[in-house]
């Protein structure tokens, strides 16, 4: 899978370094995948949550959410929010 958006991981880890082991693990994982299926990728990640067309996964322990757009078909993965338990639990990401 090709990641877009490293550079939000990196800003994001930044600004909470405790993510940043988790969020490093997650990017090898996945940039080395190759699912096929949404089945797929909860093989993998048995916790990741399908809400829509996004793919929320917890980071650091379900601290954090990391939520992105999983295109099968092209093997891309759009990072689109990285939020704290609190801010995803607000909700505003689903508009």
């Amino acid at each position: 899978m090709r990641i877009i958006k490293r550079g939000a991981l990196e800003q994001f880890w930044q600004r909470h370094p405790d993510a940043k082991a988790s969020l490093e693990a997650w990017y090898g994982v996945v940039r080395k995948a190759n699912w096929k299926t949404p089945a797929e990728l909860k093989q993998v990640y048995h916790n990741a949550d399908l809400v829509g067309r996004r793919t929320v996964f917890n980071i650091a322990g379900n601290k954090y959410r990391l939520i992105a757009r999983v295109n099968y078909l092209t093997q891309r993965v759009f990072v689109l929010y990285l939020l704290t338990h609190a801010e995803y639990d607000k909700g505003a990401w689903k508009e």
